[in-house]
């Protein structure tokens, strides 16, 4: 038991509940009886026994305890004696080394002090045997004859020789000319033969791609006054056989970029050579290539798309090459190098530009209306306006229509309103090229006048040849209001297309336009102009059409309503009269395309005056016949079908007052038919109370009893 007493004392963790808990169920197991019956005095043994036990592996544990303690003592006596020691050896060494460290600096500092010297003593001694071995070359060169000396005949000493021969060089420059001017003569010479033998061999190496090579070269003509031969050396053969293709401009950055890297190990000024790498690329390549792609000038539309794809290109070319940091862009000088780059690789290709594209817009803009009217079989007309031509026109009609001839030559056009909403987005798209390109290629100077210009342009198509001509047909084909046959108003159908071809002017404006103006002011007066004349000639249009709407009514009733529609004899069914439901037939027509066609401002301006006329024509002809019960109520039919039509309901309702007028006239209507003990009443009520004493006067006295039951009596209390 002893030993699975400790196996259960040293698990982790330890709980001394569970391990009494598991010692009651082993003794319980023990001591069971039969009948599920437990016998206590075993039970009581058990524990006795397991606690003695217990008490015996404590005194082990405690022990076995004292005996570990005392061997950790002894070991750590043991260490703490060895830790001394190291100590005591560690300090010995310190205070070593310091005497080692001392002693090291005293000899470094005596040997730097000898160094000095010796290197003192040395330099003049070196100068000196130069200035011999300099002095012994340059008598080589006062001695008649050629120069014979090995060093300048040994290709394989060239790298030494070009520093003797760029030393010789200098000084002879000092030389007096007169006594010295054959060996002057002799080190220039030698001096040019060695310098193209040292860019023949740069070029060498960089054919066989030895960039060490290169780089000795390239430090060593750095004192040579060829030095940029040798750069350009580099440059030619680098970019020999390159940049080739059709689309020349990809091929840029990574030919930069492949480049840079042998030029930063080559050259010691490696940003200077890299800037004259890039301007070859920029003055030679791009530029060769962009005066054969913009060679032929006979396709002006091709040219000016491919001058504007090169320029563009040309700038995203500068633009790639700042991103890698292959060119500077510092602020104080970066936008003079790219105009520098780009207008050089352009070569004055955009000179005369803001004139070609003038002309290319007007060519487009008329082409288009040229095409689109020719396709719809009609050739413009010359339209005079002014208020003269506008009387002729209505005397002639007015005297055609009575004499039942046409002289005054009303076209109508089958309805064509002669606007495409087509046309104006291709004619708006192309100006929106041109504006593309003017914002482009136009120099800082040019900008201003050629975007007015090119504004200019499109109105002059767009909204004059085009929307002005247009409403000048509109307004011609519009029918006198003497007209005997319901009018066909097709001037709505252009007043729509107007809107929406002028709202898309107006966003084209705005977006395509005033970006490219530093003052806008001058065109957006230019524009409001164009703008205000096309809507005075919608607003005379709209007048026009309701007045030919209002004058056929005001005509058709007078000619077609009969005395006997409101005086009928004997019994007859209540319904509107004939000429009332033809009235009504017409408006519903007109006001269907009304509301198809007009919207918002204009819908509610035309149907609130056209309400207002119609209100005014019928009152008025109300006012010629007289009534008697039966007709009174067909004349309250009448202005109910006239109310309906012209008021409408929900969304398409006339805006007020449109509808009070016509309720107050469905109102007056009553007074035909009241009887007459009732007119005081019905007069006072809420629709007629305000209204003048003398109108409801006259409409009383319309009805036939007027006078048998002597209504006067009864309006003496109206006065």
């Amino acid at each position: 038991m002893m030993n699975q007493y400790i196996k259960e004392l040293e698990q982790e963790p330890f709980d001394p509940d569970e391990f009494v808990e598991r010692m009651v169920r082993r003794s319980m197991q023990e001591s069971r009886l039969t009948d599920d019956q437990f016998d206590p005095e075993m039970i009581h043994d058990i524990f006795t026994q397991a606690i003695q036990d217990l008490k015996v592996l404590q005194e082990r544990q405690e022990r076995k305890c004292a005996r570990l303690e005392q061997a950790v003592q002894e070991e750590e006596k043991l260490y703490v004696a060895k830790l001394a020691e190291i100590m005591e050896q560690h300090t010995h060494c310190v205070n070593v080394f310091s005497s080692l460290d001392e002693r090291m600096s005293r000899c470094g500092g005596r040997a730097l002090d000898i160094g000095e010297k010796l290197g003192a003593a040395r330099a003049p001694r070196a100068r000196a045997a130069a200035a011999r071995d300099l002095l012994s070359h340059l008598a080589n060169f006062l001695s008649p004859g050629p120069v014979l000396t090995d060093l300048f005949n040994d290709p394989t000493k060239l790298n030494e020789a070009a520093d003797v021969i760029q030393k010789l060089y200098t000084i002879s420059q000092e030389l007096p000319p007169d006594k010295f001017e054959v060996a002057k003569k002799k080190i220039e010479a030698k001096y040019d033969e060695i310098e193209r033998s040292l860019i023949e061999e740069f070029v060498k190496a960089q054919n066989q791609g030895d960039v060490t090579k290169m780089k000795d070269i390239a430090n060593i003509m750095t004192n040579f006054k060829g030095y940029s031969q040798c750069v350009d050396a580099y440059i030619e053969t680098s970019q020999m056989n390159t940049l080739l293709g059709k689309d020349i401009f990809s091929a840029v950055l990574p030919l930069a970029k492949k480049n840079y890297t042998v030029i930063s190990n080559v050259f010691p000024n490696p940003d200077q050579v890299m800037s004259k790498f890039v301007l070859n690329i920029f003055h030679l390549k791009l530029q060769k290539y962009i005066q054969t792609k913009l060679a032929d000038k006979v396709d002006l539309e091709k040219y000016l798309k491919n001058l504007y794809d090169t320029y563009t290109s040309t700038q995203k070319v500068y633009e790639e090459l700042v991103t890698a940091n292959l060119v500077s862009d510092g602020s104080s000088t970066g936008d003079l190098r790219r105009e520098a780059l780009i207008n050089g690789s352009m070569a004055g290709a955009s000179d005369g530009y803001p004139a070609l594209e003038i002309r290319r817009l007007k060519a487009v803009l008329s082409n288009a209306l040229h095409v689109y009217y020719n396709d719809k079989q009609h050739i413009k007309k010359q339209i005079q306006g002014g208020g003269f031509q506008e009387l002729r026109r209505d005397l002639q009609a007015v005297i055609g229509t009575r004499a039942n001839i046409n002289i005054a030559q009303i076209e109508n056009y089958g309805g064509e309103t002669f606007l495409s909403e087509q046309l104006v987005q291709k004619m708006l798209n192309d100006s929106k090229t041109s504006f593309t390109r003017c914002k482009t290629l136009c120099t800082a100077n040019e900008l201003q006048t050629t975007t007015i210009s090119l504004l200019d342009t499109l109105i002059q198509y767009l909204l004059i040849e085009h929307v002005d001509y247009a409403l000048d047909l509109g307004l011609q084909s519009i029918p006198i209001a003497e007209n005997k046959s319901p009018p066909q108003i097709y001037f709505f159908d252009i007043v729509n297309q107007a809107n929406k071809i002028v709202k898309m002017f107006a966003e084209h404006f705005q977006e395509s336009v005033l970006p490219c103006l530093s003052k806008q002011g001058e065109c957006i007066q230019r524009k409001n102009a164009v703008m205000e004349q096309l809507e005075s000639k919608l607003d005379a249009g709209l007048e026009r059409a309701i007045s030919a709407i209002v004058g056929w009514v005001k005509l058709h009733l007078q000619t077609e309503q009969r005395k006997t529609d409101f005086k009928p004899e004997g019994d007859i069914d209540t319904l509107a009269s004939p000429a009332c439901l033809t009235v009504v037939s017409y408006l519903n027509t007109v006001l269907d395309k009304l509301h198809t066609q007009l919207c918002d401002e204009n819908l509610s301006a035309v149907s609130l005056e056209l309400a207002v006329r119609l209100h005014r024509v019928i009152y008025d002809h109300l006012q010629n016949f007289q009534f008697n019960s039966a007709g009174a109520m067909i004349a309250i039919c009448d202005v109910k079908e006239y109310r309906s039509a012209v008021c409408g309901r929900g969304a398409r309702e006339a805006p007020p007052p449109a509808a009070s007028l016509f309720d107050t006239l469905h109102a007056l209507c009553n007074l035909l038919l009241v009887k007459p003990e009732n007119l005081h009443q019905v007069c006072e009520g809420e629709t007629l109370a305000e209204l003048d004493r003398s109108i409801l006067h006259n409409f009383i006295q319309l009805r036939s009893d007027y006078k048998t039951h002597k209504l006067s009596s009864f309006l003496k209390g109206l006065a």
